[in-house]
């Protein structure tokens, strides 16, 4: 039988986890329900995905094994006291929300399995990359799932949750930086002689090269960034500036804060 997924939450990031899970075959649309508290927000996604919507928090815990919370954290607890006495041992609660940690789910839900996800923004074009936490009631097999579930729309890795703010400053933030990266490399194609638009579809498959060649080689970034730079070529005369400039520390200070950051967030 199809795994049953019930998403809390309509929007953009449900939309995406909904699709793989339908698209990969993971599960079947019928299998798949919302609500949310936006007609049309429920609208699309239904729409988008081929799922169904659900009449109210209760009726789609009474359909679903899986439970995603894809609200904003600032409405969870809200959230949490609707659904609190509807939740059973036979649920699995998956929170996407930023923030909010493992234990006021634990303390909400009477200490029922819970898994705290950290996704990225590139899930919404099934190339996200994802941390995830148990709580102490969640098993293996209900890390399995999720992770499974998560590798519909890109990779999953299973981090202790004190991790999870480093996996925000990484691979939460790091599209900005990633986006930052491709402007600039695309500027310093038009400073070079090429047409914008050329410029930055170059940029961006590079970056999106470069990173396939990461994965599926398996190689260390360094290895495979010596493999490009030939004594006295182009390649070490770019790579020198950019140790000049200081961008390989920059980035990884741009790690660093994006990560204190959330751990600020999170205690506030």
């Amino acid at each position: 039988m199809s795994t049953s997924v019930g998403f809390i939450g309509a929007g953009k990031m449900a939309t995406a986890l909904a699709s793989g899970l339908i698209q990969s075959g993971f599960t079947v649309g019928d299998a798949v329900w919302a609500t949310d508290v936006s007609e049309s927000a429920l609208e699309n996604f239904t729409q988008q995905t081929g799922a169904c919507s659900a009449s109210s928090a209760k009726d789609l815990l009474a359909k679903s094994s899986v439970v995603v919370l894809a609200v904003k954290p600032q409405v969870m607890a809200a959230v949490l006291d609707q659904i609190a006495s509807e939740v059973t041992a036979d649920h699995l609660v998956v929170s996407i929300a930023a923030g909010i940690p493992l234990s006021t789910f634990e303390a909400k839900l009477q200490d029922r399995r819970v898994v705290r996800v950290m996704p990225n923004t590139p899930a919404l074009v099934r190339a996200g990359a994802a941390g995830y936490s148990r709580g102490s009631h969640a098993t293996a097999n209900d890390a399995k799932l999720v992770e499974s579930m998560l590798s519909t729309v890109g990779i999953a890795c299973e981090v202790p949750e004190s991790l999870l703010d480093a996996v925000t400053g990484l691979s939460g933030s790091g599209p900005a930086y990633v986006f930052e990266i491709i402007e600039a490399l695309s500027d310093g194609g038009v400073l070079a002689g090429l047409p914008r638009d050329i410029s930055t579809r170059l940029a961006a498959q590079t970056l999106l090269g470069a990173a396939k060649m990461v994965l599926e080689t398996d190689q260390h970034p360094g290895f495979l960034k010596d493999q490009v730079t030939s004594p006295g070529g182009t390649t070490i005369a770019g790579l020198h500036q950019l140790e000049q400039r200081g961008v390989r520390g920059a980035l990884m200070t741009a790690v660093q804060s994006a990560t204190e950051r959330s751990r600020e967030l999170g205690r506030g």
